[in-house]
């Protein structure tokens, strides 16, 4: 005897444009950021993560007029400094990397593109830490006040966004605070504010040169166990100030995005981090995954979970993709 089915789910995943049309996720290239390291001296590839380079101020604005001319809004910077000391002076000193590259790239392609930049001392500092040292901690109220002077620096050379990734407590305040006293209160902040501890950041760091030369960021960025943390740790920032809250890494803490937009309505931005990267182009490179497929269901989990705005490396990548049908 044959069963009569009354639901028939299948009907709707016939063909193709059938599957478009009932399609409840879509990732475009207004939710994408794409974000990019500068350098001093020549390009050079990072081995860690295929099809990335440390960019010279030239090809930095080649590359970002590529990412306008894809419909990307905005740009993160991150800067290589010409060198480093103790309290990381290149990251907001006027004639840093990032203040040069944001004034470059101000003439070059206007407002085309948000310009973001990256607001922390890790790549900068001899020590590798992401603030100021004292008897080997990282002394948290001394380093707001350098976090400020990053702030205001980037944001007088241009900077739309600033980022401060620091996990610092108060740093977002702190900067709100030396923003509009330096006359700078339409410059935003995007508050990496729910940012783990994580083994996901490896080749970033190799591409950045910022690894801790002693100990480990555990005494200031989030235990990777933890979710309510993120609840709070997001309060505090748009307390404090910050216009959009981010979730880092993205695909770990798929659940921790889901939690942070139940409970708040600021844009919320997820960082797919370049562990994450890294690990697709490696799959690919021997054949084990698909890696167009891969990305595209990637970056569609973390819109899913509940994020409006998603910095990945894989942006140019997939917006190409998506042109090519």
């Amino acid at each position: 005897m044959s069963v009569k089915l009354i639901h028939r789910p299948r009907r709707l995943r016939r063909t193709e444009a059938m599957r478009r049309l009932v399609r409840e996720t879509h990732v475009t290239a207004d939710d994408l950021i794409y974000p990019m390291f500068v350098t001093h001296g020549s390009s050079e590839p990072i081995a860690a993560m295929p099809g990335i380079s440390r960019l010279s101020l030239d090809d930095l604005c080649k590359e970002a007029a590529k990412a306008a001319e894809a419909g990307v809004p905005g740009i993160l910077l991150f800067g290589i400094p010409a060198h480093k000391d103790e309290v990381g002076s290149e990251a907001y000193a006027e004639e840093g990397i990032i203040p040069r590259a944001l004034r470059r790239l101000r003439r070059e392609v206007g407002d085309a593109l948000l310009l973001m930049a990256d607001v922390c001392l890790c790549e900068y500092t001899s020590h590798g830490h992401c603030g100021i040292l004292k008897h080997g901690r990282v002394d948290n109220d001394a380093t707001l006040e350098l976090l400020q002077q990053c702030a205001v620096a980037y944001a007088a050379a241009g900077a739309d966004v600033v980022a401060p990734s620091d996990m610092m407590d108060g740093r977002v305040g702190a900067i709100r605070t030396a923003l509009d006293d330096g006359g700078y209160t339409e410059c935003a902040i995007m508050a990496y504010s729910a940012k783990y501890a994580s083994a996901f950041y490896g080749p970033f760091r190799e591409a950045a040169g910022s690894a801790p030369q002693f100990g480990d960021r555990r005494g200031y960025q989030m235990d990777p166990a933890n979710a309510r943390e993120a609840v709070r740790e997001v309060a505090l920032d748009l307390e404090e100030g910050a216009d959009i809250v981010m979730v880092k890494p993205a695909l770990p803490y798929l659940d921790v995005i889901r939690v942070v937009r139940e409970v708040s309505e600021a844009p919320l931005a997820a960082y797919n981090v370049s562990g994450e990267y890294a690990m697709l182009k490696a799959a690919s490179a021997n054949g084990w995954i698909e890696e167009e497929r891969a990305v595209k269901e990637v970056l569609h989990s973390i819109k899913r979970a509940g994020a409006d705005i998603i910095i990945t490396y894989h942006a140019l990548e997939y917006l190409r993709s998506l042109q090519a049908g």
